[in-house]
């Protein structure tokens, strides 16, 4: 796996006694997508804070495609190419859908990368189309569904053109018809596809997510936390039949695991 990607080294957040992530290190090669998952408090989000440098490690560090972005503003981390949602969505509540994705648009990295044969609008309605939500250009964002919310931070994510897109709980609150269009959207991002068109390479992945059913079948890759630490990492197949991860789920059964 390549190292000059994205590194992640000895990476300890302590918030004052309490160590939420203890010398975590794994790498995503940039043809991946990973899920990174475990127990309700494991550390998964702050790892996902602290990839983006929202929060600021206690110790190690984080390379991307070769630099160290650890300590590195917010808004270098975003134009070297990492974009992130979270779980508890933040949008622009009184602008319309459509603009909210245009400031993402307007980002340096948008602005280099992004198909200036097309108008900003154009490229952030493209954006919405791509993840479904199209017909809310108009709306204000304050009116949208919990779902369309999550789809709507979607949208903003990939119109930053981003090499590395780490998600916090895509799924969480969504319907299963919700979630299957997410998954498919997903899967369809990383292989290459586009707002619509195909590129010969999509972003890599890492994903945090509660529901295992609907991640297993799309990611490469699985890293197990349990407080704070790697307790496992291999394949979706490896990590469901791996005693340790069962336990840490609180004895549930392999098939309860994924359901």
């Amino acid at each position: 796996m390549s190292e000059s990607f994205l590194s992640v080294e000895g990476l300890t957040k302590e918030f004052g006694g309490l160590r939420a992530v203890s010398e975590v290190s794994f790498q995503v090669d940039h043809d991946e997508m990973v899920g990174l998952i475990g127990p309700n408090g494991a550390g998964k989000t702050t790892i996902l804070r602290l990839l983006t440098n929202i929060l600021k490690p206690t110790a190690g560090l984080v390379r991307f495609k070769g630099e160290t972005v650890t300590g590195k503003k917010i808004s270098h981390v975003v134009n070297r190419g990492i974009a992130a949602t979270f779980q508890v969505v933040k949008p622009f509540r009184h602008l319309p859908v459509l603009a909210n994705v245009m400031v993402s648009c307007l980002s340096p990295r948008a602005k280099k990368t992004g198909e200036w044969v097309k108008t900003v609008e154009q490229r952030a309605r493209d954006a919405l189309e791509f993840c479904g939500i199209a017909d809310l250009a108009l709306e204000p964002a304050s009116v949208l569904s919990h779902g369309d919310l999550k789809r709507l931070e979607l949208a903003r994510a990939i119109a930053t053109e981003p090499e590395l897109l780490l998600l916090d709980e895509p799924f969480g609150g969504l319907n299963p018809a919700e979630t299957a269009l997410i998954a498919r959207s997903l899967k369809r991002l990383h292989k290459g596809g586009r707002f619509g068109r195909l590129h010969s390479e999509g972003p890599a992945m890492l994903i945090v997510e509660h529901k295992l059913s609907d991640l297993m079948p799309i990611v490469d890759r699985v890293i197990v936390l349990n407080f704070g630490e790697i307790i496992a990492a291999g394949t979706p197949e490896e990590i469901t039949q791996n005693q340790q991860v069962i336990e840490a789920y609180i004895g549930k059964g392999v098939d309860r695991l994924v359901s």
